[in-house]
């Protein structure tokens, strides 16, 4: 089974905010979830995120491969592999 750490959206209409969370790569983007590690606001002005980083280390050393814009949040974050 491949997983994925990706954002899930979540939100109103025109204003979304995400959470951060590991799936099967297979699953839909707003479908089930294997565990939620954290979550993200691209609308506040900075943009904020908060990310569990212990979780975020566990899965990324089981294998779990970040979606491109997640990469860059747990850059900015400090959290790498």
């Amino acid at each position: 089974m491949a997983v994925k750490i990706r954002l899930r959206r979540m939100g109103q209409k025109k204003a979304p905010y995400y959470r951060i969370v590991v799936a099967d790569s297979r699953s839909p983007r707003d479908g089930r979830c294997i565990e939620e590690i954290g979550t993200y606001d691209p609308s506040s002005d900075p943009s904020t995120y908060n990310i569990d980083a212990e979780k975020a280390k566990k899965w990324l050393d089981n294998g779990a491969q970040p979606t491109e814009v997640v990469g860059k949040l747990f850059k900015l974050a400090g959290i790498e592999k």
